[in-house]
């Protein structure tokens, strides 16, 4: 009997955050829950925030808004399938707006209206699946035309305060506060690979400020009115009389970085090239009892599960194990990528950010491979992605 690898399961179904036609109905408030007796038990004193430190954390988001605004765009949609909305922001002065690939996805008809009132209609130049971004052109006025400033995500850090603004369920001009909770995560790209699975996306930001639908594509700042991210989809069990997915508290937003390398390679050549080595890995990390089970030496590193013919993976020599060990879906065996260019990597997210923060296709790196008791140093000239 196979043992069942435990490696990464979410109870909440991972749904992106999908265009909303209608507003939704109103629904009652939640009810309050009674207090348990411990609740009641006296508690320490509260902190005191002075009326002063309120009334200026209140100024920087009634500031942070009305900058913001004039760069943020509400999206409708025309599509075989109806009507939908979505949300972007101006990129640049020449009237590009970015929003989600999944928010023009099979468009017939893209519609951008402004804050100001005026509307225009859009030409699509170009998306880009694995990322989840597309880049609109906007024929307006240089009026209207207001670029967002971007921020860096090599600044973020959890628990700072972000502000995300959009149009959920139709609800123009919608902003919602709240913290990065997470940094570093991995999700599965809107493409599939080669092999069984999909392309993965580094970097990206986990936040629970309310993200819903029709906030897809708009912009998350830090309170200095940077984007430091564009909203792409939230991790939700709930769906409301529409079957449109709920806000839980756990959004994702794609790194503003990303954008900054993407979208100019989608304004010039229509398209963007991910470097690529062709291999295969659990997307998190391994629990102790497979360590165990395959003998691995650390605990941390990108264990190998699979590598594709012909790849760069297969040219640089790295090894796939062929040795049953009880593991359903995990031979042992396999090299451990432990290393990059001299730079440590304990798990898959490190290694994605990695490649696809500071590499581009036909770049070399140096991986570093525990392979048994042995470190191996391999030559990887980084492909694109097929």
């Amino acid at each position: 009997m196979k043992k069942n690898i435990r490696l990464l399961v979410f109870v909440a179904v991972l749904v992106l955050a999908t265009l909303a036609c209608k507003a939704a109905l109103p629904t009652a408030a939640p009810t309050p829950l009674a207090a348990s007796p411990a609740a009641q038990a006296p508690q320490a004193a509260p902190v005191v925030i002075a009326a002063a430190d309120m009334v200026q954390g209140q100024e920087v988001l009634t500031s942070l808004y009305e900058r913001s605004m004039p760069g943020i765009v509400s999206i409708q949609v025309v599509t075989a399938d109806g009507v939908g909305s979505g949300t972007g922001f101006v990129f640049d002065d020449q009237g590009h707006v970015v929003t989600n690939a999944h928010v023009v996805d099979k468009q017939t008809e893209i519609e951008v209206d402004f804050t100001s009132g005026y509307k225009a209609f859009g030409k699509l130049v170009g998306v880009d699946q694995d990322s989840d971004l597309a880049i609109i052109k906007v024929d307006a006025p240089a009026a209207e035309v207001k670029p967002l400033p971007l921020g860096d995500y090599n600044q973020l850090k959890v628990g700072q305060s972000v502000v995300a603004i959009g149009n959920p369920f139709g609800l123009n001009g919608t902003m919602t506060t709240g913290i990065i909770s997470a940094l570093g995560r991995t999700q599965s790209s809107n493409r599939e690979a080669t092999a069984a699975g999909s392309f993965s996306v580094a970097d990206m930001i986990q936040t629970d400020a309310a993200i819903n639908p029709g906030n897809s594509g708009g912009p998350l700042f830090n309170l200095n009115g940077e984007v430091i991210g564009v909203n792409r989809s939230i991790v939700t069990g709930a769906f409301n009389s529409l079957g449109q997915a709920s806000n839980a508290g756990i959004g994702f937003a794609i790194p503003i970085n990303l954008v900054r390398r993407v979208i100019p390679e989608i304004i010039k050549d229509g398209k963007y090239d991910y470097p690529y080595m062709g291999i295969s890995s659990p997307p998190g990390d391994l629990p102790l009892d497979v360590i165990n089970t395959l003998e691995l030496k650390q605990y941390t590193g990108v264990y190998v599960l699979s590598v594709q013919p012909g790849s760069p993976a297969e040219k640089a020599g790295i090894i796939v194990g062929s040795k049953d060990v009880g593991l359903q879906g995990i031979m042992g065996g396999s090299d451990l990528i432990i290393a990059m260019d001299g730079q440590p990597i304990n798990n898959f997210s490190e290694m994605m950010s990695y490649l696809m923060g500071s590499k581009s296709p036909g770049d070399t790196v140096i991986l570093t491979v525990l392979r048994g008791d042995q470190k191996v140093d391999l030559t990887l000239v980084l492909g694109k992605r097929p």
